[in-house]
Formats: structure tokens, sequence, C-alpha cells
């Protein structure tokens, strides 16, 4: 207590005497900036003091150690006009100076203050002044001054929304990290909806509604390759023992969900692209490896079991346990991407909470629920092999599966391929797997309506990679590559504008390219629009990294609309039919 007495009465004699003599030293230089050069009535803009601290002077931070040092501080008069939100102070240096014993918490050289300034709903087109003060306390290493106020007024210009904006001060706000709050989508269902409902419902209830979204999330078309997956690994699978069965389903869905809830809390806790595992080629690799093992395991050449100690003790046989678990964790990885609104803002809960625990739960909750129908599946898929009573049908069947499985390994390293002929390898593998099936492989050819089934099967695959090889003109919309020096001239022009964001790990992506952007009446309306289309597939490339912080991108597909004011007006996170997007573009 007397230390700090001692050094109470130091600062104050300090004080008292630059006050006694009337020094102004001019100690710290403000500097004002905004992100726009005019403002929309209803839009958002950064803003941002710069504060240039004389050499050997500190200022206190905003939250000093000590009940009677002054922190800096930022006061905004703005009125009804003008509000002001996520106000941002530097990180604060902890330094010792002879006047302390203990460290003192402080802003020192040039330093950056942030906060979003949001301009009323319908606010008539005009200049407006918003009264900005700034407090402080600036010390050296031995004293004190008074505390000072910086006071200045800062000019906004609002304009009618047909006036295009632009972006200035690109250098500054680049250093300092501060985003654009989240949109809100028309119908007012926004990001952080979810966030709020699991918020108010309790730990119980939350989990049966992420469970319940974790099976609606298999009505999404990025989950349709773990179909042909699960059938081609489990139509091979202990003799249809339904109890075997049941534990191998369970130990796969079990693989999935701790993937899927380690990728979702890690994503979720470092702003990661969800899913973006799947860009990386290492990644991809070890994914079509695991399905070439587990096809050759369908082709008779070795089998996953667990250990015979292990078996002793668990009282029965386990085989392929471990392949189930296995190809679970990596089924989780392709599951990944289901990126949709309500995965959407899962991922922004938990990051909201930042307790990595809590996500775990969640994710695995949700992950549980998204792999509950291929337990069941995979029983089903299993039972298959139990229908002929013996003999080379069993075998013949499993080299079927093996070969799906070979397959979809191929599907998932064609991203990784050059494109010059990615499109050609799967319909080609599809051609000769079928041929070979259908004229080399002899195997239970005696089974009359096994052979019918195998020539039918093969046939159908036969059409469908020819489908796959004949050449057809691709409509689409006209796609312009993205940069954000077109973009924001785009915006100036007053343009309306569309933004898809696609990866090439990305299903829905493909699906809304086969469906919704090949339709004529989409590519009709989207000639009213500029039609920008940006690859996120190396998720980690700086390039891509600035983007997706720009937009706030968080998975694949996302689309974005923009009027021709420049403003956000719809988001979408998932595939729509092309009646949908129609409207939505109808709507603009």
């Amino acid at each position: 207590m007397l230390k700090k007495l001692s050094l109470l009465f130091v600062l104050l004699f300090s004080i008292q005497s630059f006050a006694q003599f009337g020094m102004d030293l001019n100690l710290v230089k403000a500097s004002y900036y905004t992100s726009f050069d005019q403002l929309h009535p209803g839009s958002e803009v950064k803003f941002a003091v710069q504060l240039d601290i004389e050499e050997t002077w500190h200022i206190n931070s905003s939250k000093p150690k000590d009940d009677f040092l002054i922190g800096t501080s930022v006061s905004f008069e703005g009125g009804e006009n003008f509000t002001v939100s996520n106000l941002t102070f530097p990180h604060a240096e902890e330094l010792t100076f002879s006047f302390s014993e203990n460290p003192v918490s402080v802003y020192e050289g040039i330093v950056y203050i942030t906060a979003l300034i949001k301009v009323k709903e319908g606010l008539a087109a005009g200049s407006y002044d918003l009264p900005v003060s700034i407090e402080y306390q600036a010390c050296n290493d031995a004293s004190c001054m008074p505390p000072t106020n910086i006071d200045t007024v800062l000019s906004l210009n609002v304009v009618s929304t047909t006036t295009p904006v632009s972006e200035i001060n690109n250098e500054i706000f680049s250093k300092v990290d501060i985003d654009y709050s989240a949109p809100v989508s028309e119908d007012g269902d926004d990001e952080d909806s979810l966030g709020k409902t699991l918020e108010e419902s309790g730990l119980f209830i939350s989990l049966i509604l992420i469970f319940l979204g974790g099976l609606a999330l298999n009505l999404t078309p990025c989950v349709y390759p773990l179909i042909p997956i699960t059938i081609g690994y489990f139509g091979g699978q202990s003799e249809g023992n339904t109890g075997k069965l049941f534990m191998l389903g369970l130990f796969y869905v079990l693989g999935m969900a701790l993937t899927y809830s380690v990728v979702g809390v890690v994503t979720s806790l470092s702003g990661a692209v969800f899913g973006s595992l799947m860009q990386n080629p290492i990644v991809i690799i070890v994914i079509a490896a695991v399905l070439v093992a587990l096809a050759f395991s369908m082709f008779g050449m070795y089998e996953f079991k667990m250990p015979d100690s292990w078996v002793t003790k668990a009282g029965g046989a386990k085989s392929g346990v471990l392949g189930a678990f296995f190809m679970g964790l990596t089924m989780g990885i392709v599951a990944a991407p289901c990126i949709g609104p309500f995965v959407l803002g899962l991922v922004t809960a938990v990051a909201a909470k930042g307790d990595p625990v809590y996500g775990f739960f969640m994710f695995f909750t949700l992950a549980v629920g998204l792999g509950t129908p291929y337990l069941f599946l995979a029983i089903f898929s299993g039972k298959l092999k139990a229908l002929p009573r013996a003999g080379f049908w069993m075998e013949a069947v499993k080299h079927i599966f093996g070969f799906i499985l070979i397959g979809m390994a191929i599907y998932f390293i064609i991203p990784i391929l050059p494109k010059s002929f990615s499109g050609y390898v799967l319909p080609v593998y599809m051609l000769l797997a079928a041929i070979y099936l259908l004229l080399f492989d002899k195997l239970a050819n005696n089974q009359k309506g096994f052979r019918i089934f195998k020539s039918v099967f093969s046939v159908v695959i036969i059409a469908l990679a020819v489908w796959m090889l004949w050449p057809v003109e691709k409509k689409s919309p006209d796609w312009q590559n993205f940069t954000i020096a077109e973009y924001e001239a785009s915006v100036n022009s007053g343009d309306k504008i569309i933004i898809d964001f696609y990866a090439d790990w990305c299903v829905p992506c493909k699906e809304l390219d086969a469906l919704t952007f090949s339709d004529q009446r989409v590519i009709d309306k989207s000639k009213e629009f500029i039609n920008y289309k940006v690859d996120m597939t190396k998720s980690m490339s700086e390039t891509t990294e600035e983007i997706r912080d720009k937009f706030r991108i968080i998975g694949m597909p996302t689309i974005i609309f923009i009027d021709e004011s420049g403003k956000e007006v719809k988001r979408l996170t998932g595939f729509v039919n092309a009646d949908e997007f129609l409207k939505i573009m109808q709507d603009i």
C-alpha cells in the first residue's frame, strides 16, 4: 500500500509540475480514417484512428492495471444517425518503468483503435458530423503528463443508394483486424440465429436439435459419394451376420463422427474454410489410398482384423472392425465439405463460444446424426452377401464392390489431376471395369440370376460411361475471372453482381454447374449481372485467404448477390435449383 501511495504521489507531483509550467509537448498525434469515401443509408463503414506516440513516451492502455492510472478511451456522439459498435483497442505491451516495480500496460509507437459505424436506415443524403473524443495520459520513464483529450469532428457524407461508393484507405485497414458485421438475410435468419437458439435451449435440447440437423444433412448432395462407398465396403462383410454388421457400421459411424468433429472444431476456432482439408493433395491421396486398400481386400488380397489377443478378450470375432473405423475416419473428411446454412450457423456458434470441448460435442453430435443412416445402410448392404447359400457368388459380389471402391478413389483424385484429361479418367475406368466384369470375370456365371444381374449392371455402367464421354456443349452464364480491382470497378459502376465461390472438391458446386447454372432461364437473366467465379480450391493460398477474409467465406459453395448500390442483399451457402436461383435474381 505504501508503494502504491508513493507511486501516486510521484505521479501527482509530475502532473502538477507540468501543469504549473504549462508544458504542452504534443506527445500524441491522431489521424482518422474510414473505409469508404461516401456512405449509403443502412450501410456500415470501418473506422480507424491512428495514434502516433512520441518516442520515449507511452500512453496507458484501455485497461490499466492500477486504479489511479488513466486509461485510453474513445467516445462518439453519433446521436440517432450513427451507431458505433465493435470498438477495439490494440494489444497492449507489459513494460516496467523506474516509477513502478510491476509491469505497466501501455501503448507505444504507432497504434490503431478501430470500430464499425452503422448509418441509420433511410437517412437523407447530406453531410453529417460525428464528434469523436480520445482521452489518454502520456508518461515517460520518470513522469506523467496530465490526462489529455483530442477532440475532432468526423465528417461523413451520406449519398443515395444509386450513387456509387469507393473503398479507400486499404493500406490502413490491411494492418488492423476488423470485419464488417455478418449479413442478415431477408427473412431475418442470420448466421448467428442458430447460436442464439442453442444458447436459449439448454444443452440437452441443443444436442437433439443438432442431431436432427445432422440427419437433414443427408439430403444435401455432398454426402452422395458416401452411399456407394458404404455399399461397396459393407456389401462384402461378415457373411450377413446382423450383430457383426451392426458393430462394423457402428465403428464406421464413430470414425466418421470423430474426424468430422475435429475438423469442425479446428475450422471454427481457426477461421479456416470449412472442409478445406479436401483441397490438400496429400489428404486427397490418402483418402484414395484407403479406398484402394479396402478395394484390394474385396479382391481377397488380405483382410482387416483386430489382433488375436484383442479378439480373445472381446470374446468373439471382430474382423474388419479396424478397417471400418479407419474408413470412417477418412470418410469424415469427405463429409466435411457438406456446408449449408445449418453447419454455417454451428461453425459461427462454436467460434463465438470459444470452448473446444463444447465445440467437439456439438460437432460430434452433428456427425452422429449425419452418419446414423449409414449404419443402417451398412447393415442392409452387408446383408447382400447373405443371399446366396455358398459358392463363388459371394466372391463375385465382392469383386463388383471392389471396383466401386476403386472408382470412388479415382473420383476423389480428379481435382488434383491436370484439367486437360481429368474429365476422361473416371468414365474410361468405368468403361474398362464394366467390360472386364462382362467378358473376363467368370466367377459365378453358372448362377443364372447373378449372371443376368452382372450383365445388366455392366451394360448400365458402359452406357453411363459413354454418356459422360459424349461431347456436349456446356451452357453457363458468362463467368468472369475475379480480381479485387475488377470487383471494385463493377461496384463503382453500379452494376448488379453475382459472385460464385467454388472449389474442385465441392460436390454441390458441381451440381450447381450441372443443374442450375446450365438452365437457359438462369443464363438469360444473368446477362443483367456481372458474374464472377472465384476458385477457392487452394484455400490456404495468400490470394484466396485475402478474398475469404474480405467476403467472410466459411464454406463452399457460397454465392453472393450484390445490388446496384454495392450492398450484399443475399447469400447462399448450399445447392439451390434453377427455379429458386431465378427467383432470387428477379427480386434484386
